[in-house]
């Protein structure tokens, strides 16, 4: 079974650079892994010490961030090493702060993996939520490297659960400790005979009730407001701006509209802002303007939107319309807000949970999304009670990282 996976890997990496040739985000993909090891060895030596940390993407990468500043307080001698398999991810997130070393992971061949753990030799390492590479964790486990998966979800319908998965399950081997969000998960990998399980929940919640700590004024939003109630849209796509367009052109509210798309390609920025017939204007374009003239500000670039969530009143968080993925709701959750999403959010446990709950609403079309809206603009009660739903619900999960560093052996 090796041989065929290393096979399929090798074609699927010849595939890989044939679509680069087309696309630019795959250009990433390729180009960021030409020289992978030769990055790591210029900063990190044979003698130093290292813990290595893989995320998938941004999502992931926020996800283990708790987990990483831990282990630097613990060991602030050893160097972090964090890999991305995505370029969303690594492009945003390269020069972070809290690693040594951010790259690109190499991809899952024998010699490529083999390279990669001689430069990094990590005293430890972290696999955040998912991605399983046999390669890597068959090698991990033959060097002897304590392996732990953290905030870990699994599913019924993961290859691991499955007649045929025996050699996916083989790999799974190689974790020390899994640390998953709940009891399903823990249920799954019991059914198949892994004891070695603990539920810690998920540190996204760690990540998320710190950002109250840091200061999230930004003086250009307090500008734009003008003491006006704020209606924030998160990390949208056009689905979600064609359900919520009306609500926006359509309404007499004296409200303020921020949209944060979830892409920001300048000719897709002009596009949006003249689809409104209200007056808007682009963070790109703001300067010598006054702010308080327009009544929508889309913000045309990154790592801004958590902080203009602390000036929301109402939140709408993208994804939930379209086959993405809903987008994180947890940071507007933390701040109070009432949160309004698509429908499409069943595979995302906090989003099944805070619509239990009620202080997460979820609508079917722009009708439902309209009436929705008006009804948290008109009503103070229930926009108040829903956030103070969504900020309880943020407070009461958070801790994980601290079950995590509690149950990990020491290097």
């Amino acid at each position: 079974m090796i041989l065929l996976y290393n096979l399929i890997v090798l074609m699927a990496s010849q595939l890989v650079k044939a679509a680069a040739l087309f696309s630019p985000k795959m250009r990433l993909f390729v180009n960021g892994r030409r020289n992978v090891v030769g990055e790591i060895r210029n900063k990190i030596g044979p003698s130093d010490r290292t813990i290595w940390f893989h995320t998938a993407s941004l999502g992931e990468f926020e996800q283990g961030l708790p987990v990483m500043e831990a282990i630097k307080d613990k060991y602030p001698d050893h160097g972090i090493v964090v890999t991305f398999f995505s370029p969303s991810g690594y492009e945003v997130r390269k020069n972070n702060a809290i690693a040594d070393v951010t790259v690109y992971l190499p991809l899952d061949t024998p010699g490529k993996v083999t390279s990669f753990l001689d430069a990094v030799h990590p005293e430890m390492a972290f696999f955040v939520k998912y991605e399983f590479w046999p390669n890597y964790l068959r090698q991990l486990k033959q060097r002897r490297i304590p392996t732990y998966l953290i905030s870990g979800i699994f599913r019924e319908n993961q290859v691991f659960f499955k007649w045929y998965g025996g050699f996916y399950r083989k790999a799974l081997q190689t974790f020390e400790r899994f640390f998953v969000q709940n009891d399903r998960s823990k249920n799954l990998l019991r059914d198949i005979g892994f004891e070695n399980v603990k539920i810690s929940g998920d540190t996204r919640f760690d990540r998320v009730s710190k950002i109250l700590e840091r200061n999230n004024t930004l003086d250009f939003i307090e500008t734009f407001l003008d003491g006006k109630m704020a209606f924030v849209a998160g990390s949208s796509w056009p689905k979600d701006e064609s359900q919520y367009r009306d609500f926006v052109d359509s309404t007499a509210f004296d409200l303020k509209y921020i949209i944060a798309p979830h892409t920001t390609k300048p000719e897709q920025m002009q596009e949006l802002k003249h689809s409104f017939r209200k007056k808007a204007v682009l963070f790109s374009e703001k300067e010598g303007k006054n702010l308080a003239d327009f009544d929508i500000f889309i913000i045309d670039t990154i790592g801004l939107l958590t902080k203009i969530y602390s000036y929301a009143d109402i939140a709408y968080v993208g994804g939930g319309f379209g086959t993405a993925g809903l987008h994180n709701i947890l940071e507007p959750a933390t701040f109070g807000i009432p949160i309004v999403i698509g429908p499409n959010y069943s595979k995302f446990s906090e989003a099944v949970a805070l619509v239990g709950l009620g202080g997460c609403l979820s609508v079917k079309n722009k009708t439902e999304l309209v009436q929705t809206l008006s009804m948290l603009v008109q009503n103070d009660d229930e926009r108040i009670e829903k956030g103070h739903i969504c900020s309880t619900f943020v407070q009461m999960n958070k801790n994980a990282t601290e079950v995590i560093m509690k149950n990990i052996s020491d290097v």
